[in-house]
């Protein structure tokens, strides 16, 4: 009989209360090795505070947790050797250059002189930093500084990094470069625990997501099982003028409910759309004399899915915060 590698993650009832707040409330965690596992929720919904568990920074105060089979309470300091945490701010010393940021950390790690140069050299090539190498790091675009953050997380390649909120701030572009990056150490046998209140993102990264509000876990699975769950299409509908936006929110709340005002202005959606559903909602839109450019039917969105399942959005501000993420957002 061959005996099947641990798990990356498994948690079981995590609890952590800051006096009379209770942050996460009994959240189980499965996390296979390899995988990109999403932790999505809104600020304040006790994601920080599950990772600093895991990552040993804090002790539960019930529950269970091993990672990669050790115990994060009885057995920390294996825990501490095989993983890395990159927080939502960037932790990289603004009065070094990137080049001697990831020299220094490489010979905190172990690594001998040349081999920590050797190894900034790789990462400052890999994440594309060549040029800003020897730059201040308070001179650094918030791009540039979260991409040399990941760098320092990985000087000596962890097995399991967990990254909270890894593109909080950033522009779409280098969004998607920490995204590239995301993919790539994946591929070279990395397990990502990725906490992130972007629905987009978790949908183009996560293998599987489980859905956090409050502390709790409320849904989990893959992002085609959990947009699946709410069991219906989703009426996506872009008008001509978004002064009308408003109106036609009024129009599908009334035909079909649950309806989400999209990033773009002049965009909107609504689940629980069939066919039939979806024609007459935008024959009621045209009567009402709302102009519309394009409409479709299709799969519903993971902001759609959020909101069916905890009434409010992913963005929605918390209002029984965690204090830790309270703390770092500050």
């Amino acid at each position: 009989m061959t005996l099947q590698p641990p798990l990356a993650i498994e948690a079981t009832g995590l609890v952590k209360s800051f006096g009379k707040t209770r942050a996460v409330d009994g959240v189980d965690l499965t996390v296979r090795r390899g995988s990109v596992y999403g932790v999505l929720g809104p600020n304040g919904a006790g994601k920080t505070t599950t990772i600093r568990m895991l990552a040993t920074l804090i002790g539960p105060d019930a529950g269970s947790g091993r990672v990669f089979g050790h115990d994060i309470v009885e057995d920390a300091n294996a825990v501490r050797g095989i993983v890395s945490l990159t927080g939502q701010l960037a932790s990289v010393d603004e009065e070094l250059t990137g080049r001697e940021n990831l020299i220094l950390l490489g010979r905190l790690l172990g690594l001998k002189r040349p081999e920590a140069k050797e190894r900034a050299g790789e990462l400052l090539e890999a994440f594309g930093l060549v040029e800003a190498a020897g730059r201040l790091v308070k001179h650094y675009s918030g791009g540039m500084r979260r991409r040399l953050d990941i760098a320092a997380s990985i000087v000596v390649t962890p097995q399991l990094m967990f990254l909270d909120e890894p593109t909080t701030g950033l522009d779409p572009r280098s969004r998607n470069q920490v995204w590239s990056i995301v993919r790539a150490l994946v591929a070279e046998g990395t397990t990502i625990l990725l906490c992130t209140q972007y629905l987009e993102e978790a949908d183009q990264l996560a293998d599987r997501i489980a859905v956090i509000d409050r502390g709790k876990v409320i849904a989990e699975g893959t992002p085609a099982e959990l947009k699946a769950s709410v069991g219906s299409g989703s009426l996506h509908v872009r008008l001509l003028d978004p002064e009308q936006r408003l109106d036609a929110a009024r129009v599908l709340d009334r035909e079909l409910g649950a309806v989400t005002l999209d990033a773009d202005p002049a965009a909107l959606s609504a689940a629980g759309a069939d066919a039939d559903r979806a024609a007459e909602a935008v024959a009621e839109l045209t009567r009402s004399d709302v102009r519309i450019a394009d409409f479709s039917l299709g799969q519903p969105s993971l902001d759609e899915v959020f909101l069916a399942l905890t009434g409010h959005l992913a963005d929605a501000s918390a209002e029984h915060a965690d204090p830790i993420e309270v703390e770092q957002a500050a």
